[in-house]
């Protein structure tokens, strides 16, 4: 026991260990595998996942290659933006969203601009609006309610049905992500926007930069054609205004099996693809993530599955997904560039099996990077001794 408060300081790499991943960095870079639609990878890097400066600091601290996904909702979650982003949910026009999603645009772009810049030129992956809006504007009591009508200045009785109209039975599988933007598409071409603008103020200054946009759930090339067309236009004019040239490689995610299906499809109008392996795994399986702990221990204890799908990637189901959507998207462009941003990232078994479909990186918590980077030399190793 210690009297007072004990001096502490971040956690980081360094010595012995710092020399040992080093070696495994060495390891995975030099890598170079064939896949089973016989495409030949070379390299394996290690991202993070961050949605603040201080989270890129700490992936920049444990070794990350790179940001895999930066969720852009967490950013909505802090005031002033979350009472403007409330306003624009329960706007009755276009208009009136435009006008404060105007308001929360600077805002975004400021903390774009701190994270692109504490990567250091490396890859930010910034995934733009995924959750349904009926996670930012609730009220589970009449004291709630009341206390939100006034702070947004509605009719409390107005404001209540438009909360019971957002609400939906399975928000996973509801109004979200890229059907966002076909339903609001200012949504996004404010979130491009603010990128755009965060990107064109560090190209000024001489900061180096890799920003890529990332599109969630989506199901069909579509939404990408229609939503990359957008951004695009959005960009050339921050360009105009800012005397910038940037360009952006703009992918999607994928996280459903019609996407996986038709990848050959999407890849006409996505420069990269992200697996998020949570959605993919619940819509293969037929689980909820909020449901599934009733009865998944008798699943394992019956040797019915051999691990919790969630923690282990399973290579049956979504794995055999991510190898349809590998084959078929290389086909298109044998450059495709593929990683995974689900909670799978950080698990060595799961490491392995994206090594062997094939991936560019998979994107973990910053914490556990330096385990992520250990198990993705592991994997190379494993898989040369395979195939000696």
């Amino acid at each position: 026991m210690y009297e007072g408060q004990v001096a502490v300081k971040p956690a980081s790499i360094s010595g012995d260990l710092e020399t040992f991943l080093g070696w495994a960095d060495e390891i995975r870079a030099n890598s170079e595998r064939v896949t089973e639609s016989g495409n030949r990878v070379k390299g394996f890097d290690i991202y993070a996942n961050g949605d603040t400066p201080q989270n890129a600091l700490d992936a920049f601290r444990f070794g990350a290659n790179g940001i895999g996904l930066c969720r852009t909702e967490h950013m909505f979650f802090d005031e002033p933006k979350l009472t403007d982003f409330q306003k624009m949910i329960i706007s009755e026009d276009t208009e009136s969203r435009k006008a404060n999603l105007a308001k929360i645009l600077p805002h975004q772009q400021k903390d774009f601009y701190e994270i692109i810049k504490t990567m250091e030129g490396r890859p930010v992956t910034i995934r733009l609006l995924d959750p349904p809006l009926n996670e930012f504007i609730q009220a589970e009591s009449d004291e709630q309610l009341t206390a939100l009508s006034k702070k947004l200045g509605v009719d409390k009785e107005a404001l209540a049905q438009k909360i019971f109209m957002l609400a939906e039975h399975n928000p996973m599988l509801g109004h979200r992500g890229c059907r966002l933007a076909i339903t609001y598409p200012e949504i996004y071409e404010m979130q491009v926007e603010a990128i755009a603008r965060a990107t064109a103020q560090l190209d000024k200054e001489g900061v180096k930069h890799n920003v890529l946009i990332m599109i969630p759930n989506v199901i069909s090339y579509n939404e990408v054609e229609q939503i990359r067309r957008q951004a695009e236009a959005v960009i050339a004019m921050v360009n105009k205004e800012c005397g910038t040239t940037l360009k952006f490689e703009i992918g999607s995610m994928i996280e459903f099996p019609r996407a996986a299906l038709s990848a050959g499809r999407i890849t006409k109008y996505a420069d990269f693809f992200s697996f998020g392996t949570n959605d993919l795994t619940q819509t293969t399986f037929g689980f909820s993530r909020d449901d599934y702990g009733k009865f998944i221990e008798s699943y394992l204890q019956q040797r019915i599955l051999e691990d919790d799908p969630f923690a282990t990637l399973d290579y049956e189901g979504p794995g055999a997904l991510m190898e349809i959507t590998e084959e078929k998207g290389r086909a298109v462009n044998p450059h495709l560039h593929l990683g995974i941003c689900g909670e799978h990232g950080g698990d060595p078994a799961s490491i392995h099996i994206c090594y062997q479909i094939g991936l560019n990186y998979v994107s973990c918590t910053p914490y556990r990077v330096p385990l992520a980077r250990l198990a993705g030399a592991q994997a190379v190793i494993e898989y040369e001794k395979k195939n000696a």
